[in-house]
């Protein structure tokens, strides 16, 4: 059984909310942890959004309640009338999250049967008890950079062995290759794009993140992998320029890293499209189509490089 950092968190954060409420001396102190539980969440992010919604429902809450109750008195149709305009009134400001929350507010001021200043003071103290705990407690989130580097690493790897058996097929015409590294890519293309969006979110002022953009160019470069894998699978005969164009290709395998060359392999690419042009003519329908393939590979070979130029090496 394996214990999250987010368990963990809620489950020292829960009973410090409690002490402290009952350190203070409030009534219903154990709805400090029930807040607490609710505002922990996965990112610095979401908990302070969670909070502040929890916090504007809450406070709406006790307005209404006031308002309702001392006009109507302190009866279970007042709840339902209550309920039927606080719920439309959270959807309309956005904070639907604090229902359940509000909820518990407005039954501690419906046991009250009357509601004074006091009373009201406590509800506040309790949300500020319960919802600052789960702040501070999700003030701490584990670095996700070493586990992003892993999958950066693992995600290279593959791009260059997809290249390799791609330019060993052109050179030999071999296609014994299973291509496993296509499905295991795009999942962890999924899963770092995720690691990344969740670094975002714990951190609240950071509007760049390198890992973020660079798992997104990745993604880029292997819609364009998989169809050059469709290409290559209808060249049907080894010749001069497929070999070359193996060349190039391995060349490139070998030069897969976050840093940007890109610009050297767009130079070479450009030579390599004024050879194929000057090369004679097919003289058969076979080697036309083949030759046709190789050009288009070559066109997706160019735009694979240059999604991989525009991409701005910053902190990885």
């Amino acid at each position: 059984m394996k214990i999250g950092y987010r368990t963990l968190k809620t489950a020292l954060g829960t009973p410090v909310a409690i002490f402290i409420a009952q350190l203070l001396s409030l009534e219903n102190y154990i709805s400090a942890g029930i807040l607490t539980i609710l505002c922990i969440k996965t990112t610095r992010k979401k908990s302070v959004l969670h909070a502040w919604y929890r916090f504007a429902a809450c406070m709406t809450a006790i307005v209404y309640s006031f308002i309702i109750f001392e006009l109507l008195g302190y009866h279970p149709i007042s709840i339902a009338l209550l309920l039927l305009i606080f719920i439309p009134t959270t959807v309309k400001l956005n904070v639907t999250e604090g229902i359940v929350t509000s909820s518990v507010i407005i039954l501690h001021l419906y046991g009250s049967q009357h509601i004074t200043l006091n009373l009201v003071i406590n509800e506040f103290v309790l949300i500020v008890v319960g919802l600052g705990t789960a702040l501070l407690f999700n003030l701490y989130m584990p670095s996700l950079e070493h586990d992003l580097r892993i999958v950066q690493q693992k995600v290279e790897e593959n791009f260059g062995k997809i290249l390799k058996e791609m330019a060993r097929f052109l050179a030999t015409g071999d296609d014994k290759w299973s291509g496993e590294e296509f499905p295991e890519t795009a999942e962890l293309l999924d899963r770092a794009k995720g690691l990344a969006y969740r670094d975002i979110e714990n951190h609240l002022l950071r509007d760049h993140h390198p890992y973020y953009h660079y798992f997104q160019m990745r993604t880029k470069q292997f819609e364009i992998l998989e169809r050059m894998l469709a290409l290559i699978s209808r060249i049907t005969t080894v010749n001069k320029q497929s070999k070359e164009m193996a060349t190039f290709i391995e060349n490139l395998a070998d030069g897969i890293h976050p840093g940007n060359t890109a610009i050297l392999y767009l130079n070479k690419l450009k030579e390599m499209r004024e050879a194929f042009r000057s090369n004679e003519l097919p003289q058969t329908r076979e080697e036309f189509e083949s030759r046709a393939n190789l050009f288009t590979l070559l066109n997706e070979m160019e735009q694979y490089l240059i999604i991989k130029r525009t991409f701005k090496k910053s902190d990885i």
